[in-house]
């Protein structure tokens, strides 16, 4: 009877698998020709200005009395926000100026600069409405956005370490639509300027 050899566990990722992964993960991520050391940084820093507002929701949203639906929308709401925030890195990679290969009709064709910047301008002049402006006078006031008193159960009520985690991990959202601004006004010009 012949003994059958297993060269590779079936759900090992091959070393080779992985470097091609990586690097194709890394060349689609790379920024064009023309972007200025302080675009990138802005641009890569974008998804971490979200990243600890999503945590605390996600950890909040496993708390204790919380319904199914509302941890459902707590979890989609921080996926959204991190996906959103990613999108900033295609205003100054390849696959914000050019529909990548996987589009089936749109392959490798460019793509047109007021269909980035419109929603772009759009996008960041809520976000900096909302979380620069808004968000900051309605805490310092005690009241919800619309302008109604909070909860009993707020977190900017709590006091001590608790208060203190909520406002470092929402902090950071206040600088999301001014950097999505920079990055905007940035892809614009370096592609008004190619033309």
């Amino acid at each position: 009877m012949q003994q059958l050899h297993h060269t590779e566990e079936p759900t090992a990722i091959r070393p080779g698998r992985y470097r091609r992964l990586r690097a194709a993960w890394q060349a689609a991520h790379l920024p064009v020709a023309g972007v200025s050391r302080r675009i990138q940084l802005a641009a890569y820093t974008m998804p971490y200005t979200v990243l600890p507002a999503g945590i605390w929701r996600l950890l909040a949203a496993f708390d204790r009395g919380i319904p199914l639906g509302e941890r459902a929308y707590i979890v989609f709401l921080s996926v959204l926000s991190e996906t959103l925030a990613f999108t900033g890195i295609g205003l100054i990679a390849r696959w914000g100026e050019v529909f990548p290969r996987w589009i089936p009709v749109l392959r490798g064709r460019r793509i047109p600069p007021m269909a980035v910047v419109v929603p772009a301008a759009l996008g960041a002049t809520i976000l900096t409405l909302v979380f620069t402006l808004l968000f900051p006078v309605s805490e310092i006031r005690g009241t919800t956005l619309q302008g109604n008193a909070l909860s009993a159960d707020s977190p900017s009520l709590a006091t001590g370490w608790e208060a203190a985690w909520y406002y470092v991990c929402y902090a950071p959202l206040s600088l999301w639509g001014p950097l999505l601004t920079v990055l905007t006004v940035a892809y614009w010009r370096r592609r008004r300027a190619r033309r």
